[in-house]
């Protein structure tokens, strides 16, 4: 069995006890520690103010962010006068469309289309033998007209001398007499008929009514024509002075105040590419077509080397004076609103100032605006939906 331990004495540990008691801190210890709880209150209060400045740098991000950042188109008004593009339509200055004036078959024709004539050189003629039977019906009714009017006469003057004797009435001299007024009616009446039937006789010879060239020719050999210039009667011929020409074109109303007298424009054709032509104003309609806008305006053009033809179309270019056009701006500035059409410009505070604008011409990927904007304005470019008055708003490059 082992050895018991013998019982401890309490008083043996006391020494030990008291040993420890007396022990003190080492010199500085303390120091160090204050000194190391000072580094770390240091560290925590910079980890602190570090993570404050992310937070705040992170807030003025996200405002920064919230103001957008536009760019500003500067318009300015034309120095020089532009010219407006325009569609003409050329016709000839005189031209006649020739119709039957009376029925028939169509004997022989001269001239085919394109062929120059003279006034009165005969284009055509007709056969019409009804008007020709009507002709001599006439003659025969003068000649018995006329037959009855001598025999009236005849009567009256001897009724007038037997009523002078006293051998017959009144009533039956003034009764002769009427009959002779009937009788002198009748042959006015027949000699107008067979004039207008001769006159109408007249017009189987179609003849042309001034120099001009043949533009079109709807007759041949045999070919019945008829009385009539209605819906879908083609002209026998049409004589067409190619000389002097005129352009027709509508101008639209807002330019109609640069209209001038003796105004000169220049055009081009399609069929002489790279060639310039003028022509100078004839006469304006001085009205407002309601249904296009525009207003009807004739330019004169001399012709004289035939290097034009009427039906064709050409490009005008109409004159404008300088800031006729207004101010240009770009399709993308624009902005549908239900207050009309709309711009976004920049103030010298860098806010937003929607103003509405007229658009005087559309050109596709700009607009000519009459009013509502001036040349000094900053146009935003590609503005927001969401842009109102008065919004913050940053200038790129700024």
């Amino acid at each position: 069995m082992p050895d018991k331990i013998p019982n401890a004495s309490p008083d043996a540990h006391q020494p030990a006890r008291e040993e420890l008691l007396r022990y003190k801190t080492p010199p500085g210890l303390k120091r160090w520690g204050f000194i190391a709880l000072g580094v770390a209150l240091v560290i925590a209060m910079v980890g602190i103010a570090a993570r404050l400045w992310d937070d705040y740098r992170t807030a003025q991000w996200t405002e920064d962010q919230a103001i957008q950042t536009v760019q500003i188109v500067k318009m300015e008004a034309e120095k020089k006068g532009g010219a407006l593009n325009l569609p003409g339509d050329i016709q000839a200055f005189t031209s006649a469309p020739l119709y039957a004036q009376v029925s028939g078959y169509v004997k022989r024709w001269y001239f085919d289309i394109g062929a120059p004539v003279k006034e009165g050189q005969l284009l055509a003629e007709l056969d019409t033998p009804d008007l020709a039977g009507q002709v001599q019906s006439a003659r025969a009714n003068l000649v018995n007209a006329q037959a009855a009017q001598r025999l009236s006469a005849s009567t009256a003057q001897r009724w007038d001398t037997l009523f002078a004797q006293g051998a017959v009435s009144r009533q039956d001299k003034d009764t002769k007499d009427a009959d002779l007024d009937t009788k002198n009616a009748a042959v006015q009446s027949a000699r107008a008929n067979l004039y207008s039937l001769t006159s109408q006789a007249g017009f189987r010879r179609l003849v042309a009514p001034f120099d001009g060239v043949i533009t079109s020719r709807a007759v041949d050999v045999g070919a019945l024509v008829t009385v009539g210039t209605g819906a879908g009667a083609a002209p026998l011929f049409t004589v067409a002075d190619l000389k002097r020409l005129r352009i027709y074109v509508r101008v639209p109303q807002n330019y109609a105040s640069h209209i001038r007298p003796s105004m000169t424009v220049t055009f081009s054709v399609p069929q002489h590419p790279g060639r310039v032509f003028t022509a100078t104003l004839v006469a304006s309609a001085g009205a407002v077509a309601s249904a296009t806008g525009t207003i009807l305006v004739q330019f004169g053009i001399d012709n004289s080397d035939g290097a034009l033809q009427p039906g064709g179309y050409a490009e005008i270019k109409f004159p404008l004076p300088a800031g006729a056009n207004g101010i240009r701006v770009p399709a993308t500035a624009l902005m549908f609103r239900a207050e009309g059409m709309q711009v976004a410009t920049l103030d010298a505070n860098s806010r937003v100032k929607l103003k509405t604008i007229t658009i005087a011409r559309d050109l596709g990927d700009a607009v000519d605006v009459s009013s509502g904007i001036t040349a000094k304005d900053h146009i935003i470019d590609n503005p927001s939906d969401s842009f109102r008055d008065g919004d913050e708003v940053r200038l790129a490059g700024k």
